[in-house]
């Protein structure tokens, strides 16, 4: 039913689009992260009024909404059919990426606990490059994670994996692809050596789970068609074109399905039975991803995936023709990271994050990543990472133009440094306890961070400030200043 606003209403959405304007254009394939865009206006339109017919719906309960419940089997139908799942896969859909990943490793936990085995903490084994969510769940769920170094070209050995694992494991994981670097893990290997040590294994698939489907008969199997892949996450919300946020988490047995659960009768209020971390949740997602698989079908999703690989494979072909920038390793899927190319003289060389920031002035954002020392000492390199969508397609001639022009504008220019601000620092930071947000804030004024204008106009040196400083430090520095962003 069509309502219409009255004045204040009005004034109120007028307001919000004044604000929205201060944000990066999430249509039009100027932003190489964070956002998905089919290119399709009607699928758009479609997830919008699918997601407002069950705006005042609550997920918390399918028993009184049971539309809920049918959407759901449909999601998670189609999820299963497109990894390969046969009838013993069952899942639930989620908030997002992170929320899958938290309960995969909360099932892996509780399974362990159940069997008996209590050898000291329990850990998670995965390679380097394996999305921090898996850290956030060890350090939400009590576990340690286990960080395989990978080779430079971003891919894990399977041997190496195998070496990690001891009678603390509790989960296997890889991804398919990585997010830093489009890695493909080997997940054939890898699940047999978990499946020898009786281990599960996990498949990230929260960026390639909706499109990797259909991307090519090179791409080695890496879902249900593995035997020992127990669990996946796929989000919805990346190649599955819906709003945020919606993802699948699929397992390989119902027993495995209960262990994510949270299910009490030990309170005075109605039985609480969650598959998810949250309790009452809106359905909009839910239902936009409904729609959206109902209205595109394999065929359709097919066909946008057909467009990334095309879009993705003239990006590559593009970069590696930019003297001074390298693409990192054999990309799968519809992302790559740029790296500096040092086979060339150093007044050649393009710096990442110089050249992102050069992009974003330019009017595209590019998504930089600062350097990574892993635990064997070996350092991955600072790059910048692009995400392609079915609408980069039809933008390329201008990026194109924008990526040369913005490599011209910085070639020869060194690395930023963080030696000057760093050195600004008082000596006791760098041995002291954890920083109070008052002295925090100071460090960040120092640094010419936070207070009024919060965010610098070029990230270059906050990389290179997250790249020097120790890693305590620069995380709580972080914290600091994204949290002043919402400080009243």
């Amino acid at each position: 039913m069509n309502h219409e606003l009255d004045e204040r209403s009005r004034a109120v959405l007028e307001k919000l689009t004044d604000l929205r304007r201060s944000d990066a254009p999430t249509h039009g394939g100027h932003v190489l992260s964070y956002v998905y865009d089919s290119g399709l206006a009607e699928l758009d339109a479609l997830a919008r009024e699918a997601a407002a017919a069950v705006q005042s719906l609550n997920a918390l309960d399918p028993t009184t909404f049971p539309s809920i419940a049918s959407m759901e089997r449909d999601v998670v139908g189609f999820a299963r059919t497109m990894l390969h799942g046969d009838d013993d896969v069952v899942g639930s859909v989620t908030s997002g990426g992170t929320e899958s990943c938290l309960l995969a490793v909360k099932t892996a936990r509780d399974l362990r606990n159940a069997a008996g085995r209590h050898a000291g903490t329990p850990t998670i084994v995965a390679p380097s490059t394996v999305h921090a969510a898996f850290g956030k769940a060890a350090h939400y769920f009590g576990l340690e994670l286990v960080r395989v170094p990978v080779g430079p070209d971003g891919v894990v050995s399977a041997d190496a994996i195998a070496d990690a694992i001891d009678d603390r494991t509790a989960l296997v994981v890889v991804s398919a692809p990585s997010y830093p670097f489009a890695a493909m893990d080997p997940v054939t290997d890898v699940a047999r050596i978990a499946t020898d040590h009786g281990l599960p294994c996990h498949v990230d698939a929260c960026i390639g789970g909706w499109v990797l489907p259909w991307w090519g008969h090179e791409v080695a199997p890496w879902d249900f068609r593995v035997p020992g892949v127990t669990s996946i996450s796929a989000d919805a919300h990346k190649y599955g074109y819906a709003p945020k946020g919606a993802s699948i988490l699929l397992h390989r047995g119902r027993d495995r399905q209960a262990a994510q659960f949270f299910a009490t009768t030990d309170w005075p209020g109605y039985p609480v039975v969650n598959p998810t971390m949250l309790g009452s949740r809106s359905a909009a997602p839910l239902a936009a991803t409904w729609a959206i698989t109902q209205r595109l079908g394999p065929d359709g999703f097919a066909r946008l995936a057909e467009r990334c690989r095309r879009a993705t494979g003239s990006l590559v072909h593009l970069i590696e023709g930019i003297e001074g920038l390298r693409v990192v390793g054999r990309p799968t899927g519809p992302l790559l990271a740029v790296a500096t190319d040092e086979s060339v003289a150093a007044d050649r060389r393009v710096d990442p994050h110089h050249w992102a920031d050069e992009a974003r002035d330019l009017g595209w954002v590019l998504q930089p990543q600062p350097s990574y020392v892993q635990s064997n000492g070996s350092r991955l390199p600072s790059t910048t990472h692009l995400t392609v969508t079915p609408v980069t397609e039809s933008v390329l001639p201008d990026l194109a133009g924008t990526l040369a022009e913005a490599a011209d504008l910085v070639r020869g220019v060194g690395p930023a440094s963080a030696a000057d601000a760093l050195g600004s620092l008082p000596a006791d930071v760098f041995a002291g306890p954890t920083l109070d947000a008052a002295t925090a804030d100071a460090l960040l004024a120092a640094l010419g961070l936070g207070g009024d204008a919060p965010l610098p106009p070029r990230l270059a040196p906050v990389m290179a400030l997250i790249e020097a400083a120790p890693r305590t430090l620069a995380e709580r520095l972080l914290v600091a200043l994204f949290a002043g962003l919402s400080t009243p």
